[in-house]
């Protein structure tokens, strides 16, 4: 069984207000077999799609490519805009080795709820992915139940939103699920009303421009 561990450590800057979540990159980001185009940073794989969502949003001509150059245009954007990232799982297992979220095994999750505690300036929290099963929200609803916390729900349509008030604090902290920047969650796009309606206004619109449409409200903001 393939021992899938997070090759990165919680990037979250001094000041950092907004945090992304997900679970794990794929695989080969293990093994450091990278191919050509992949980013060795959080969310490099060239087949995922957040990068080129945040570069569209904020126009940053970000390079796509494997380099030092790649990894510090991220880490200075993130800097700037004072947004983090810190993934989920730590360490899963597969049977199959492939960067599927329903694939992983007895996966040992990060305290995101002690990371929340320790970081007091973040507000809010930007899953990349919802509540099915092995997904960050799903995740962080087992984290969060460990403290007997659990998400209350501020808005029911996609991207979904809930806030949960941390544990021996007045503090609340609101997360947003958005849909998953992966190519496996065109289909779920795809299927949305809210992107037949606007598809059907503007023949050219694709899944990526739909998450920038969406991911825009939470990240500019």
């Amino acid at each position: 069984m393939f021992k899938h561990t997070h090759p990165y450590k919680p990037f979250i800057p001094k000041n950092t207000s907004k945090l992304i979540v997900g679970t794990l990159p794929p695989p080969r980001f293990t093994t450091g077999d990278l191919k050509p185009g992949d980013v060795d940073f959080c969310y490099g794989s060239r087949d995922g799609q957040l990068w080129n969502i945040l570069d569209q949003i904020y126009g940053l001509n970000l390079s796509f490519e494997t380099t030092t150059k790649a990894i510090e245009e991220r880490k200075t954007f993130l800097r700037n805009h004072k947004i983090g990232i810190c993934d989920m799982v730590s360490v899963a297992y597969r049977e199959k080795v492939d960067a599927s979220d329903i694939g992983m095994q007895k996966a040992v999750l990060r305290d995101l709820v002690k990371i929340l505690q320790q970081h007091p300036s973040i507000h809010t929290v930007l899953f990349t992915g919802g509540n099915s099963k092995n997904g960050p929200e799903y995740f962080f609803r087992k984290n969060l139940k460990t403290y007997n916390r659990s998400l209350q729900r501020i808005k029911n349509e996609v991207p979904r939103e809930h806030e949960f008030l941390l544990p021996n604090s007045s503090r609340k902290v609101k997360t947003v699920s958005l849909i998953a920047p992966s190519g496996a969650a065109n289909r779920a796009v795809g299927s949305l009303k809210g992107y037949k309606q606007m598809k059907a206004e503007n023949p050219s619109l694709n899944t990526i421009d739909f998450r920038v449409i969406q991911y825009t409200p939470y990240f500019i903001n």
